[in-house]
């Protein structure tokens, strides 16, 4: 398990009332399953994700309960991100962390598509 970064917690409000704490982490499992899934994102996009969480651009509404789907664009290199965080909540596990279930580089269509068709939570400023 991996230490990423930390939230605010008052932004993630918007996903869920009952957040524990602010640090979430990612488990070797899950950066397997990035470098299964989405070949080279994890190494060349990894040192991305704290500034996600940190300052997510869009916080949409997810399927699953206690979950955020965050979207980034990075101006620098023009690439746009997803990440799937799931929240720690009090009816969890009390060793549960914030913990990241995936990530990856998406194309401009999919962030058009993202912002077109799914339900904005949060949008930065």
């Amino acid at each position: 398990m991996i230490v990423v970064g930390k939230i605010d917690i008052d932004k993630y409000r918007c996903v869920s009332d009952d957040i524990n704490n602010d640090e979430v982490i990612i488990t070797e499992e899950r950066i397997q399953h990035i470098k299964n899934r989405h070949p080279h994102d994890f190494e060349r996009y990894f040192h991305y994700i704290s500034k996600m969480l940190s300052e997510p651009e869009y916080i949409f509404e997810s399927k699953k309960p206690n979950t955020a789907f965050i979207m980034n664009t990075f101006r620098e290199n023009g690439k746009n991100f997803e990440l799937i965080l799931r929240l720690k909540t009090s009816s969890d596990n009390e060793n549960f962390k914030n913990s990241i279930i995936t990530f990856m580089k998406i194309s401009d269509r999919k962030r058009d598509k993202y912002i077109r068709n799914k339900r904005i939570l949060y949008k930065s400023e």
